[in-house]
Protein backbone atom coordinates (compact mmCIF):
# COMPACT_ATOMS: atom_id res chain seq x y z
CA UNK A 1 0.00 0.00 0.00
CA UNK A 2 1.42 3.32 -1.13
CA UNK A 3 0.97 6.01 1.64
CA UNK A 4 1.07 9.64 0.53
CA UNK A 5 3.19 11.89 3.31
CA UNK A 6 2.86 15.78 2.85
CA UNK A 7 6.12 17.18 2.28
CA UNK A 8 5.47 19.43 5.35
CA UNK A 9 4.68 16.75 7.89
CA UNK A 10 7.51 14.40 6.51
CA UNK A 11 10.16 15.17 9.31
CA UNK A 12 7.01 14.82 11.94
CA UNK A 13 6.30 10.64 10.05
CA UNK A 14 9.75 9.86 10.49
CA UNK A 15 9.79 10.99 14.09
CA UNK A 16 6.94 9.05 14.62
CA UNK A 17 8.28 5.79 12.97
CA UNK A 18 11.28 6.41 15.07
CA UNK A 19 9.24 6.68 18.24
CA UNK A 20 7.06 3.44 17.26
CA UNK A 21 10.08 1.47 16.83
CA UNK A 22 11.63 2.25 19.57
CA UNK A 23 8.85 1.52 21.62
CA UNK A 24 8.07 -1.88 19.80
CA UNK A 25 11.37 -3.36 20.17
CA UNK A 26 11.03 -2.55 24.14
CA UNK A 27 7.88 -3.98 24.70
CA UNK A 28 8.72 -7.20 22.22
CA UNK A 29 11.16 -7.49 24.44
CA UNK A 30 9.52 -7.21 27.42
CA UNK A 31 7.38 -9.60 26.17
CA UNK A 32 9.85 -12.34 25.53
CA UNK A 33 10.79 -12.68 28.73
CA UNK A 34 7.96 -12.61 29.94
CA UNK A 35 6.27 -15.39 28.55
CA UNK A 36 7.31 -18.26 30.78
CA UNK A 37 5.87 -15.68 33.70
CA UNK A 38 5.83 -17.34 36.92
CA UNK A 39 4.47 -20.59 35.77
CA UNK A 40 5.75 -22.20 38.69
CA UNK A 41 2.34 -20.98 40.13
CA UNK A 42 0.21 -22.51 37.64
CA UNK A 43 1.22 -25.80 38.26
CA UNK A 44 -1.00 -27.78 40.50
CA UNK A 45 1.65 -28.35 42.77
CA UNK A 46 2.40 -24.85 43.76
CA UNK A 47 -1.61 -24.83 44.44
CA UNK A 48 -2.31 -24.17 47.80
CA UNK A 49 -4.37 -26.37 49.36
CA UNK A 50 -6.80 -26.04 52.21
CA UNK A 51 -4.29 -27.13 54.94
CA UNK A 52 -1.08 -26.13 53.11
CA UNK A 53 0.91 -22.84 54.32
CA UNK A 54 -0.35 -19.72 55.91
CA UNK A 55 -3.40 -17.56 55.09
CA UNK A 56 -0.64 -14.94 54.35
CA UNK A 57 1.23 -17.14 51.82
CA UNK A 58 -1.71 -18.41 50.49
CA UNK A 59 -2.92 -14.84 49.76
CA UNK A 60 0.55 -13.98 48.29
CA UNK A 61 0.56 -17.09 46.21
CA UNK A 62 -2.91 -15.68 44.75
CA UNK A 63 -2.22 -12.72 44.33
CA UNK A 64 0.95 -13.17 42.20
CA UNK A 65 -1.08 -15.90 40.42
CA UNK A 66 -3.80 -13.39 39.01
CA UNK A 67 -0.66 -10.32 38.69
CA UNK A 68 1.15 -12.50 36.39
CA UNK A 69 -1.77 -13.45 34.17
CA UNK A 70 -2.42 -9.73 34.03
CA UNK A 71 1.04 -8.72 33.28
CA UNK A 72 1.73 -11.27 30.45
CA UNK A 73 -1.63 -10.31 28.70
CA UNK A 74 -0.99 -6.46 28.54
CA UNK A 75 2.35 -7.04 27.36
CA UNK A 76 0.66 -9.12 24.75
CA UNK A 77 -1.68 -6.26 23.67
CA UNK A 78 0.58 -3.29 24.28
CA UNK A 79 2.70 -4.24 20.94
CA UNK A 80 -0.66 -4.50 18.96
CA UNK A 81 -1.76 -1.17 19.79
CA UNK A 82 1.02 0.47 19.58
CA UNK A 83 1.06 -0.69 15.94
CA UNK A 84 -1.88 1.72 15.63
CA UNK A 85 -0.15 5.07 16.75
CA UNK A 86 0.77 6.34 13.46
CA UNK A 87 -1.62 9.83 14.05
CA UNK A 88 0.53 12.50 13.93
CA UNK A 89 0.33 15.37 16.40
CA UNK A 90 2.73 17.69 15.46
CA UNK A 91 1.67 20.53 17.23
CA UNK A 92 -0.14 22.00 20.15
CA UNK A 93 -4.37 22.11 18.95
CA UNK A 94 -6.25 25.13 20.09
CA UNK A 95 -6.33 25.18 23.89
CA UNK A 96 -10.11 24.99 23.73
CA UNK A 97 -9.35 21.46 22.43
CA UNK A 98 -7.39 20.65 25.65
CA UNK A 99 -10.60 21.88 27.87
CA UNK A 100 -13.44 19.86 29.27
CA UNK A 101 -16.67 22.17 28.41
CA UNK A 102 -18.71 21.12 31.39
CA UNK A 103 -16.88 21.45 34.60
CA UNK A 104 -19.25 18.81 36.64
CA UNK A 105 -17.96 16.20 33.73
CA UNK A 106 -14.11 16.92 34.50
CA UNK A 107 -14.55 16.53 38.58
CA UNK A 108 -16.02 13.73 37.81
CA UNK A 109 -13.56 11.95 35.70
CA UNK A 110 -10.66 13.47 37.96
CA UNK A 111 -12.36 11.49 41.23
CA UNK A 112 -13.12 7.96 39.39
CA UNK A 113 -9.12 7.95 39.48
CA UNK A 114 -9.20 6.56 42.78
CA UNK A 115 -11.57 4.33 44.80
CA UNK A 116 -14.86 6.98 46.39
CA UNK A 117 -13.33 6.62 50.06
CA UNK A 118 -10.40 8.58 48.92
CA UNK A 119 -11.68 10.69 45.96
CA UNK A 120 -15.01 12.14 47.85
CA UNK A 121 -12.80 13.95 50.10
CA UNK A 122 -9.89 14.92 47.97
CA UNK A 123 -9.48 18.59 46.17
CA UNK A 124 -10.12 19.00 42.80
CA UNK A 125 -8.24 20.60 40.14
CA UNK A 126 -9.81 21.30 36.39
CA UNK A 127 -7.87 22.86 33.41
CA UNK A 128 -9.13 26.26 32.36
CA UNK A 129 -7.71 28.63 29.92
CA UNK A 130 -5.13 30.09 32.81
CA UNK A 131 -4.26 26.72 34.15
CA UNK A 132 -5.41 24.25 36.65
CA UNK A 133 -7.75 25.96 39.09
CA UNK A 134 -9.29 24.62 42.48
CA UNK A 135 -12.65 23.11 41.84
CA UNK A 136 -13.40 21.36 45.13
CA UNK A 137 -11.75 21.81 48.45
CA UNK A 138 -11.18 18.80 49.87
CA UNK A 139 -10.51 17.32 53.36
CA UNK A 140 -7.80 14.02 53.26
CA UNK A 141 -4.66 16.20 51.69
CA UNK A 142 -5.53 13.67 48.46
CA UNK A 143 -5.86 15.78 45.27
CA UNK A 144 -7.48 14.44 42.46
CA UNK A 145 -6.62 16.12 38.56
CA UNK A 146 -7.11 15.16 34.66
CA UNK A 147 -3.77 15.21 33.12
CA UNK A 148 -3.29 16.70 29.95
CA UNK A 149 -1.30 14.69 26.36
CA UNK A 150 1.96 17.65 27.65
CA UNK A 151 2.57 15.49 30.35
CA UNK A 152 3.88 12.51 28.09
CA UNK A 153 7.44 12.19 27.17
CA UNK A 154 8.70 15.02 24.96
CA UNK A 155 9.69 12.57 22.24
CA UNK A 156 6.23 10.86 22.30
CA UNK A 157 3.90 11.80 18.71
CA UNK A 158 0.82 12.03 21.56
CA UNK A 159 2.51 15.02 23.24
CA UNK A 160 -0.24 17.58 21.52
CA UNK A 161 -2.77 14.75 21.28
CA UNK A 162 -5.87 16.77 22.56
CA UNK A 163 -7.97 13.89 23.54
CA UNK A 164 -5.80 12.24 26.05
CA UNK A 165 -7.77 12.31 29.45
CA UNK A 166 -5.27 10.83 32.25
CA UNK A 167 -7.46 11.02 35.73
CA UNK A 168 -5.19 10.92 38.87
CA UNK A 169 -5.43 11.12 42.18
CA UNK A 170 -2.19 12.22 44.29
CA UNK A 171 -1.62 10.84 47.64
CA UNK A 172 0.15 14.24 50.13
CA UNK A 173 3.46 13.19 49.64
CA UNK A 174 2.72 13.24 45.86
CA UNK A 175 0.85 16.54 45.85
CA UNK A 176 4.00 18.43 47.55
CA UNK A 177 6.62 16.53 45.54
CA UNK A 178 5.25 15.61 41.98
CA UNK A 179 1.76 17.32 41.45
CA UNK A 180 4.36 20.70 41.09
CA UNK A 181 5.06 18.98 37.52
CA UNK A 182 2.14 18.88 35.74
CA UNK A 183 1.46 22.33 37.61
CA UNK A 184 4.30 23.94 36.00
CA UNK A 185 4.51 22.03 32.61
CA UNK A 186 1.18 23.10 32.31
CA UNK A 187 2.21 26.87 32.89
CA UNK A 188 4.79 26.49 30.06
CA UNK A 189 2.49 25.24 27.33
CA UNK A 190 -0.18 28.16 28.29
CA UNK A 191 2.95 30.63 28.09
CA UNK A 192 3.17 28.83 24.39
CA UNK A 193 6.74 27.55 24.71
CA UNK A 194 7.64 25.11 22.61
CA UNK A 195 8.86 21.71 23.50
CA UNK A 196 12.72 21.93 23.45
CA UNK A 197 11.98 25.30 25.34
CA UNK A 198 10.21 23.55 27.95
CA UNK A 199 12.33 20.43 27.95
CA UNK A 200 15.55 23.42 28.40
CA UNK A 201 13.43 25.05 30.95
CA UNK A 202 12.46 21.66 33.11
CA UNK A 203 15.97 20.87 33.00
CA UNK A 204 17.16 24.32 34.25
CA UNK A 205 14.72 24.48 37.00
CA UNK A 206 15.57 20.64 38.07
CA UNK A 207 19.00 22.53 38.26
CA UNK A 208 18.62 25.06 40.32
CA UNK A 209 16.53 22.64 42.75
CA UNK A 210 12.98 24.81 41.67
CA UNK A 211 11.25 21.43 41.31
CA UNK A 212 10.94 19.33 44.38
CA UNK A 213 12.49 15.60 44.20
CA UNK A 214 9.74 13.28 44.98
CA UNK A 215 8.97 12.43 48.63
CA UNK A 216 9.44 8.89 50.39
CA UNK A 217 5.54 7.38 49.83
CA UNK A 218 5.19 9.14 47.32
CA UNK A 219 2.19 7.28 44.83
CA UNK A 220 -1.06 7.95 42.49
CA UNK A 221 -4.18 6.39 41.77
CA UNK A 222 -4.92 5.75 38.05
CA UNK A 223 -8.18 3.72 37.80
CA UNK A 224 -10.24 5.79 36.03
CA UNK A 225 -12.23 3.43 33.67
CA UNK A 226 -13.09 6.33 31.66
CA UNK A 227 -9.62 7.72 31.22
CA UNK A 228 -8.03 7.77 27.39
CA UNK A 229 -4.50 7.84 27.89
CA UNK A 230 -3.96 7.54 23.88
CA UNK A 231 -4.56 6.54 20.80
CA UNK A 232 -2.04 3.86 21.12
CA UNK A 233 -3.35 2.64 24.46
CA UNK A 234 -7.35 3.73 24.79
CA UNK A 235 -8.18 3.35 28.24
CA UNK A 236 -5.25 1.09 29.35
CA UNK A 237 -5.02 -0.55 32.52
CA UNK A 238 -5.93 0.61 36.25
CA UNK A 239 -2.77 0.61 37.95
CA UNK A 240 -1.20 2.32 40.77
CA UNK A 241 1.98 4.32 40.65
CA UNK A 242 4.96 4.68 43.03
CA UNK A 243 7.71 8.38 42.56
CA UNK A 244 10.70 8.24 43.55
CA UNK A 245 13.90 10.05 43.39
CA UNK A 246 16.09 8.64 39.74
CA UNK A 247 17.02 5.06 39.81
CA UNK A 248 17.03 1.89 37.92
CA UNK A 249 14.82 -1.34 37.74
CA UNK A 250 16.72 -3.43 39.98
CA UNK A 251 16.13 -1.24 43.21
CA UNK A 252 12.41 -2.41 42.62
CA UNK A 253 12.63 -5.53 41.09
CA UNK A 254 10.64 -3.97 37.98
CA UNK A 255 10.23 -5.73 34.78
CA UNK A 256 11.14 -9.16 35.38
CA UNK A 257 9.52 -12.27 35.42
CA UNK A 258 7.27 -12.86 38.07
CA UNK A 259 7.46 -9.03 39.50
CA UNK A 260 4.25 -7.68 39.36
CA UNK A 261 6.19 -4.22 39.37
CA UNK A 262 6.33 -2.12 35.49
CA UNK A 263 8.64 0.43 34.83
CA UNK A 264 7.80 2.47 31.40
CA UNK A 265 10.99 2.83 29.49
CA UNK A 266 9.62 5.55 27.57
CA UNK A 267 9.23 7.63 30.91
CA UNK A 268 12.59 6.78 32.14
CA UNK A 269 14.29 10.05 30.13
CA UNK A 270 11.31 12.60 31.28
CA UNK A 271 13.71 15.41 32.38
CA UNK A 272 11.79 15.86 35.83
CA UNK A 273 13.95 14.02 38.90
CA UNK A 274 11.93 11.14 38.91
CA UNK A 275 11.38 7.58 38.18
CA UNK A 276 7.71 6.32 37.90
CA UNK A 277 7.05 2.18 38.76
CA UNK A 278 3.81 0.92 38.18
CA UNK A 279 1.42 -1.97 39.87
CA UNK A 280 -1.68 -2.63 37.62
CA UNK A 281 -4.45 -4.17 39.48
CA UNK A 282 -7.40 -5.97 38.09
CA UNK A 283 -10.46 -3.27 39.04
CA UNK A 284 -11.54 0.30 38.00
CA UNK A 285 -12.02 2.61 40.88
CA UNK A 286 -15.64 1.77 40.58
CA UNK A 287 -14.88 -2.03 41.50
CA UNK A 288 -15.85 -3.22 38.00
CA UNK A 289 -13.32 -6.05 36.79
CA UNK A 290 -10.83 -4.50 34.42
CA UNK A 291 -10.29 -6.45 30.68
CA UNK A 292 -7.35 -5.86 28.97
CA UNK A 293 -8.59 -4.73 25.58
CA UNK A 294 -8.30 -1.26 24.49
Amino acid sequence: MNLMINPTSRSDFVANEAWLTRRLTRLRRRLSEKLPFCTHLETPSAQSSPNEGSIAQRAVKLVLSRTAKLALALATILPAQAEDAKTSYPAMAPIDQYLMADRSAEISLARSSAPEEISRNATVLVLGKNGYETAIEGTNRFVCIVERSWMSPFDSPEFWNPKMRGPICYNPPAVRSILPYTINRTKLVLAGLSKSQMEASIKSEVVKGELPVPESGAMSYMMAKDGFLGDSVGHWHPHLMFHVPKTDNASWGANVVCSPVVQNDEFRDVPEPETIFMVPVGRWSDGTTARTEK
